[in-house]
């Protein structure tokens, strides 16, 4: 018998499906708690979800060789919907989101089930992920390293320096992706950091093997990884939409705080249930 790891299936419309019922996940909590990063989690949703679903390989105990970390940590409500969705996190865990007695909060705590380091300090992710990827080959085992970077914190210098310690260590255990949504907080991106731009080219230039894609397309962002040429670490720029799924938040700044009112979360969950038919 085969015992070695294997990569889960991929099947990109049940990503779809799945992708809107995470969404209405997090719509439901919205309802809860005075304020989340609803659009920070909606742009990232499909990259999250390929990585837990289509990426990493799953031992046949379903434990997994390879390791996730959610470097744009105040996107982390996609990760946890996930989490509950796979049975790691409870669904008591998910309705005591930022509550007293609760476990979950708005940034990933390490120590919490399935979450591998407290990040949302941002900038530091992908260090982490370069040590953890040093350790693997250290320690001689095949696990890759994921990971999930805001073009916010792209801008952080502690950003630059993983990148070039990540190719000058050679480390193809890492897989990451900049969720490029052309937003950091309240402004655009392309408007308050122009020189930001071309950022492939950056990525390229810095040693990574690099590709761009749709971000919220299922299948491109599978195939980017699996199709990828090797013996580099991978930067995956994917194109995204803050607020993604819902009409009213994409690309409106606000959505990267509030929570809807009563009259936006019916709005909203009627776009989602359209969606889904």
């Amino acid at each position: 018998m085969n015992d070695a790891p294997r990569l889960n299936s991929f099947d990109a419309a049940a990503a779809r499906q799945r992708c809107l019922r995470y969404r209405k996940r997090i719509l439901d909590i919205s309802q809860q708690v005075q304020a989340l990063h609803i659009g920070s989690a909606y742009s990232c949703t499909e990259i999250v979800d390929c990585v837990y679903n289509g990426l990493m390989r799953r031992n046949g105990d379903g434990s997994s060789p390879d390791t996730f970390l959610m470097s744009k940590g105040h996107g982390c409500m996609i990760q946890y919907a996930i989490l509950e969705d796979l049975g790691v996190l409870t669904r008591q865990d998910m309705d005591l989101y930022c509550k007293p007695n609760g476990i979950l909060g708005c940034h990933p705590d390490y120590g919490n089930p399935g979450i591998e380091a407290s990040t949302g300090s941002l900038g530091h992710g992908l260090s982490m992920v370069v040590g953890m990827a040093l350790a693997e080959r250290g320690r001689r085992t095949s696990g890759v390293i994921y990971t999930v970077l805001s073009d916010g914190e792209v801008q952080e210098g502690s950003t630059w320096e993983a990148v070039l310690m990540a190719s000058s260590f050679g480390l193809s255990n890492i897989v990451a992706f900049v969720d490029y949504n052309n937003f950091q907080s309240l402004g655009r991106t392309s408007e308050t950091h122009p020189s930001f731009f071309p950022l492939v080219d950056k990525f390229v230039a810095f040693g990574w093997e690099t590709v761009e894609v749709d971000g919220h397309d299922p299948a491109a962002i599978h195939d980017a990884v699996v199709s990828r040429k090797g013996g580099k670490p991978l930067m995956v720029v994917a194109n995204t939409t803050k607020g993604k799924g819902v009409s009213y938040m994409e690309n409106v700044p606000i959505w990267h705080y509030r929570s809807p009112s009563k009259d936006e979360y019916k709005k909203a969950l009627e776009e989602l249930e359209a969606a889904q038919r």
